[in-house]
C-alpha cells in the first residue's frame, strides 16, 4: 500500500512516521528545500536597520527562503515555514495542550497528547536561564492574579545557547523539531522529495489515484493509494480547490502583536523566547522579542534590539479568511479581534510597567503563523477523522482539521491530529 504524506511539518512527520512503521510505502513530498538555520550574526543589520534600508518584510525572503510570507490584509502578515520540518523549525518549541472546538463534537485527543508527551518530554526552560527582568514581568504577573505558568519546551537546556532566536532555526540543535520524526521515517524506509510542489489531486470515480506534482519546472504524475495532506491551512485549501474540492472560508492564524517597550541593557535575546505564559479567555501573554517588528516595523525602529523588551500577544482570532488556488490569502483582523487586543494589551501594559519597563508601548507587527480551520472537523466526522466530502483514499491531518483558533502553542495539537489520523488510515486498510 504506497501512501502519499504531503508535507513536512509536526502534522506531515508525525503521519509519515507512523505510516511508514506500520507497513505502508510512504513517500513525502516537500515543497520547500531542506532546512537551514539563519545566521545568528545580526550586528552587520544593524545600522541599515535604523536608516530603513532592510526595506520591507518581503526582502528578507532573499536572506531566508524557509520562511515564506504574505499579507493577507494591509493590517495583517500570514507567516508560515516552506522547507523540511515546516514551521516546526521556526518555533520557539513550545509544547502544551490546547483543543479548543474540539470537546464539543466529541473529540479526545488525550491519548496522543499523553504519547507524545511521554516520547517528547517537555520541560520548561530553569528560571536561572531566565534575564533579570524576564523573572520581574514574571512576577509581575503573579502580582495581578495572572497566575503565569512556566512554558513546557522541547529544548535541552544543556545545549541550549539562549541566543533568543529560535524561529529562525536552531543552530546547535537543542530544540526538537518534526525533522527528527521525518528522520525516523526516512529510516525506516520512507522516500522524502524536497523541491516538490503537490499542485492537485488526482481523483476518478471518488477515488484517490495519485497527485500531479511540479518539480524543477516539470509537471510529474505520482500514484498512490493514500495521500494525506498535511501542508498547513493555508497549502492543504490550496491543493484542495485546485483539485476542484470546497473547503471552508474559515482560516485563522493565531494573531501575535508584540508589545516593545524599553529597559536598558535589557537583553531579552539572551534568553529561549516565551519561558512562561499567561493564559486568558481568548489569548496568552509570554515575553518575546519580536524579530520581524525589530527589522520591518518604523515605530520600532529607534530603539536598541539589547533595550528593546517585548511581551507577546497570541490571539484566538475569529475564524474568517479565505484561501485561494493560486496561494493567495485574504484575511484581516475583525472587530471581535480588536476588542479582545485591546484588553490584552492592557494587561500586558500593567505586567511591563509593574516589572519597571518604561512606556511608551509600542504595538508591533500584526502577524500569524499557526494556520488552520479551512478543513474543519464536524461531530458526524469524529469517528472517522475525515469530512465525509472527501474523496476515499485523501485524508487531512494538519490544523486545517481544527475548526476553532486556540490562542496557544500549536505543535502538540497537529501532531496529535496527525497521529489519530495516520492511527485511522490504519485500521481502515488493515480491515478493508
Amino acid at each position: 500500500m504506497r501512501a502519499i504524506v504531503v508535507g513536512t511539518g509536526a502534522g506531515g512527520a508525525t503521519a509519515a512516521r507512523e505510516l511508514q512503521s506500520n507497513g505502508f510505502k510512504v513517500l513525502i513530498l516537500e515543497s520547500g528545500a531542506p532546512f537551514k538555520p539563519f545566521t545568528r550574526n545580526l550586528s552587520w543589520s544593524e545600522p541599515l536597520r535604523r536608516l530603513g534600508l532592510l526595506g520591507g518584510e518581503k526582502n528578507f525572503r532573499h536572506l531566508f527562503p524557509a520562511m515564506d510570507m504574505q499579507r493577507s490584509s494591509a493590517d495583517l502578515l500570514l507567516v508560515r515555514g516552506l522547507t523540511t520540518g515546516g514551521s516546526t523549525v521556526l518555533s520557539c518549541g513550545n509544547l502544551v495542550r490546547t483543543d479548543n472546538g474540539f470537546k464539543e463534537i466529541g473529540l479526545d485527543l488525550t491519548p496522543e497528547f499523553q504519547e507524545l508527551e511521554a516520547e517528547l518530554h517537555p520541560e520548561p526552560i530553569p528560571k536561572q536561564m531566565w534575564r533579570p527582568l524576564t523573572r520581574k514581568m514574571f512576577q509581575s504577573a503573579q502580582d495581578m492574579g495572572f497566575d503565569p505558568k512556566p512554558t513546557p519546551k522541547v529544548v535541552d537546556p544543556q545545549r541550549c545557547t539562549g541566543c533568543g532566536l529560535c524561529e529562525l532555526g536552531c543552530r546547535v540543535g537543542a530544540r526538537w523539531d518534526s525533522r527528527r520524526f521525518l528522520q525516523e521515517a526516512v529510516n525506516r524506509g520512507a522516500v522524502l522529495h524536497t523541491n516538490t510542489s503537490v499542485e492537485k489531486i488526482i481523483v476518478a470515480d471518488n477515488l484517490v489515484k495519485g497527485v500531479l506534482t511540479r518539480c524543477k519546472g516539470k509537471n510529474i504524475i505520482i500514484k498512490g493509494d493514500v495521500v494525506v495532506l498535511a501542508a498547513g491551512g493555508i497549502g492543504t485549501a490550496q491543493i484542495l480547490k485546485n483539485s476542484g474540492l470546497a473547503v471552508k472560508d474559515n482560516l485563522w492564524a493565531d494573531i501575535v502583536l508584540t508589545l516593545g517597550g524599553v529597559s536598558q541593557g535589557a537583553h531579552q535575546l539572551e534568553e529561549p523566547p516565551m519561558v512562561w505564559y499567561t493564559e486568558h479567555e481568548h489569548f496568552i501573554l509570554s515575553p518575546y522579542l519580536d524579530i520581524l517588528s525589530h527589522f520591518f516595523h518604523k515605530p520600532w525602529r529607534n530603539v536598541s534590539i539589547d533595550d528593546r523588551v517585548g511581551l507577546m500577544i497570541k490571539l484566538a482570532d475569529v475564524e474568517e479568511g479565505t484561501v485561494y488556488a493560486n496561494g493567495k490569502v485574504e484575511k484581516s483582523l475583525t472587530s471581535v479581534d480588536q476588542i479582545r487586543l485591546e484588553e490584552a494589551i492592557e494587561y500586558a501594559s500593567r505586567i511591563m510597567e509593574g516589572a519597571g519597563v518604561s512606556r511608551p508601548f509600542i504595538r508591533g507587527m500584526y502577524n500569524g503563523g499557526h494556520l488552520g480551520g479551512t478543513v474543519p472537523l464536524k461531530k458526524e466526522y469524529v469517528k472517522d477523522m475525515k469530512p465525509s466530502w472527501l474523496p476515499e483514499g485523501l485524508w487531512v491531518a494538519d490544523l486545517s482539521l481544527a475548526r476553532r483558533s486556540q490562542g496557544m502553542p500549536t505543535i502538540l495539537l497537529t501532531a496529535a491530529l496527525a497521529l489519530r489520523v495516520a492511527r485511522m488510515i490504519i485500521e481502515e486498510y488493515e480491515n478493508g
